[in-house]
């Protein structure tokens, strides 16, 4: 299944208090459990952005789960590759 990386701008993300993370990933799993084909593998928290992980059929799914959530959805890439440092073996 596709996997796909979204971009979220949310002003002071990175100074979130655990307490207002956990809450987020509450309303975030809440979300997917009305879209049972779409799994969220993770998320890195940056200055003012989350870049969220996310396996689903298509893109779609993604943008749906942004609606019900309420979490922006700016930017949806899917990924067409991955490499690692074991790549250049």
């Amino acid at each position: 299944m596709p996997k796909f990386v979204i971009e979220r701008e949310i002003q002071g993300a990175g100074a979130l208090s655990e307490r207002d993370l956990k809450a987020a990933s509450q309303k975030s799993c809440r979300a997917l459990r009305e879209l049972p084909e779409v799994q969220w593998l993770q998320s890195y928290v940056t200055g003012d952005k989350l870049y969220c992980v996310y396996i689903s059929p298509d893109e779609e799914q993604i943008r749906e789960h942004a609606r019900i959530s309420g979490f922006p959805a700016n930017r949806i890439s899917q990924v067409m590759n991955v490499i690692d440092p074991t790549t250049a073996e």
